[in-house]
């Protein structure tokens, strides 16, 4: 099938949109699924289950989905770049598993992750330099409360950092573009329930193997509190590695068990 020319304006003017339409959706169903089970359906649970005392500020949700929006937007766009790269040969982007095979599909997920891991933390740690963190990172931690929908709350340049990871490795790491929807997805998924300020995994999992190197909402409710800790996107080495795992992950897991 011949595909049009996706550098074309029009052409990629549809591109971003069709993205955008896509990223959204899946922002709002995910964000918005764990919103109404635990915040709508489920109260109760929720104030059980609550990370922290404190009430989410006046209008938060409404200002996170504003960024949220324009994160998405960034998403898009550099998406729409990728697929304009892929068309004219600069990617890796492949289409048939009989290139690499099966093994590979599972293998090149988790070297993406692990990629990804690393670069997070390293420009994690940066966007909280004093100097840099009013500008960059600030946005994000408005929320001191995090909810479902802090998942994507980004300022621009946060969010172009983010977005821009995924075409840079792709010009050298071969991926099935059906992995690279997984990983959105799990991206996503991640996002949500880190920020979800309820801890959906239970203690003994997140003590021992394998759960001790994932990071889940205690985790990361704890980086949003204490802001020099807990760095990590989806596992915890780095912190591990580098000492910055806050001291009180562990109290904190058996408070909320």
């Amino acid at each position: 099938m011949h595909l049009p020319d996706f550098s074309q304006p029009l052409w990629f003017a549809a591109v971003i949109g069709i993205f955008f339409l896509v990223i959204t959706a899946r922002y709002f169903l995910i964000a918005g699924l764990f919103y109404l089970f635990f915040y709508s359906w489920f109260p109760e649970l929720w104030r059980k289950r609550k990370l922290n005392n404190k009430s989410y500020k006046k209008g938060q949700f409404i200002r996170e989905v504003k960024w949220s929006l324009v994160t998405s937007m960034i998403f898009s766009i550099t998406g729409a770049i990728t697929v304009v790269l892929w068309q004219h040969g600069y990617t890796k982007v492949y289409n048939s598993t009989s290139l690499y095979g099966w093994w590979y599909l599972p293998f090149s997920l988790i070297i993406f992750m692990l990629l990804h891991e690393t670069y997070y933390y390293w420009f994690h740690r940066w966007m909280h330099h004093p100097g840099i963190f009013p500008i960059v990172h600030k946005v994000h931690h408005d929320s001191n409360v995090a909810s479902p929908f802090t998942a994507f709350s980004f300022h621009p340049l946060e969010g172009l950092i983010q977005a821009v990871f995924m075409p840079l490795v792709l010009l050298i790491l071969p991926m099935h573009y059906y992995v690279i929807v997984i990983q959105l997805t799990i991206m996503t998924f991640s996002s949500v329930i880190n920020h979800l300020d309820i801890e959906i995994y239970p203690a003994s999992f997140l003590v021992r193997y394998p759960g001790k190197w994932l990071i889940g909402a205690t985790h990361h409710s704890l980086h949003h509190r204490q802001f020099k800790y807990n760095y990590g996107l989806y596992f915890t080495f780095w912190d591990r590695i580098k000492k910055t795992e806050s001291p009180l992950f562990k109290k904190a897991v058996k408070l909320n068990s």
